[in-house]
């Protein structure tokens, strides 16, 4: 470790996007420019409905193997339902990750015309409240990722609501993570080092030590959010569609310290996707003579999301 630690990349809060929205835009492309990576105080969802989040995730996970495995729907790119322990892993590593995963998708209506690229949700019937509760805080989530968006749409010089035509039903998932004690002498990492295919990652979660991001020099820094903040992270799509401006970093969750290897670590990403249809076509604002276009040719969200399910073993 470098004995660096993350409060070189300042928490912002949400609250002063209201009060000061060119400010909080600038603070947040700033931090995203530098690090690709930004802590989310004051984001304004409901302590009490995380807590439910968390309680419904520890319930859902403590469940036995046999019992999750009837939710797990082979085939379909973990899309939906219950992903078992080591069947993910990061593109180009050596080791599967350490962890199991449920997803919760979007609810569209009947007829609507993503329906055939976006798959209906699971529920395990064993947990009631596990439907309403995580339906809500995915909406949550959601809107506070398109207040993100407009932020971050103004950093760029687009108008406040550009990213919300492109992000309209879009192939957003929220992830309920579990990684299980692991032992003193366990191989590889907890997560292996990757970047996010989506758009914007809000992740609830992330105060048990063991994430870490790749700074430009190198050196892996650890992201130590205050109690209850989001960390929120540039995925490859939004790297792609400004030619790299925002980047998108490497960043791995590593396993812990030996006095807390016998200690489970939940945390619950959301990953904000634009709609299936959408054309990423590099931002002409992010084209210069200094940084000519790296993506000549436009490829849609769904295409692209299809390509990388594949690079990291959740697609055959």
């Amino acid at each position: 470790m470098s004995g660096v630690s993350l409060s070189s990349v300042p928490p912002l809060s949400l609250a002063d996007e209201a009060r000061d929205p060119a400010g909080f835009a600038h603070a947040l492309g700033a931090s995203f420019e530098r690090f690709g990576f930004a802590v989310i105080a004051d984001h304004g969802i409901d302590p009490a409905l995380i807590a439910r989040g968390w309680a419904e995730t520890r319930a859902f996970f403590a469940l036995p193997v046999e019992r999750k495995a009837a939710y797990h729907l082979p085939g379909k790119a973990g899309a939906r339902g219950y992903t078992p322990f080591g069947i993910e892993i990061a593109k180009d590593a050596a080791q599967h990750d350490l962890k199991e995963f449920w997803h919760v998708g979007r609810e569209l209506p009947a007829g609507h015309r993503y329906r055939d690229r976006m798959a209906d949700n699971l529920w395990p019937a064993e947990l009631p409240d596990f439907k309403p509760t995580f339906l809500a805080l995915f909406d949550a989530l959601d809107r506070v990722g398109l207040r993100l968006l407009a932020a971050i749409a103004r950093h760029l010089g687009l108008a406040p609501d550009w990213f919300a035509g492109p992000t309209e039903n879009g192939n957003s998932v929220l992830r309920l993570l579990h990684y299980p004690p692991v032992p003193a002498d366990a191989p590889g990492v907890r997560a292996g080092a990757h970047e996010d295919i989506n758009l914007i990652t809000l992740l609830l979660g992330a105060e048990e030590a063991g994430l870490q991001l790749l700074d430009r020099d190198g050196r892996w820094l650890p992201v130590a959010p205050p109690d209850g903040a989001l960390v929120v992270n540039v995925g490859d799509m939004l790297q792609r569609l400004t030619n790299h401006v925002l980047p998108s970093t490497t960043h791995r969750v590593v396993n812990p310290p030996p006095e807390r290897r016998g200690v489970s670590r939940y945390s619950m990403p959301y990953f904000l996707h634009l709609a299936s249809d959408f054309e990423i076509r590099t931002l002409r604002q992010c084209i210069t003579p200094q940084n000519p276009d790296r993506y000549p040719d436009p490829i849609t969200a769904d295409q692209y999301l299809t390509q990388r399910l594949r690079e990291i073993g959740l697609l055959k």
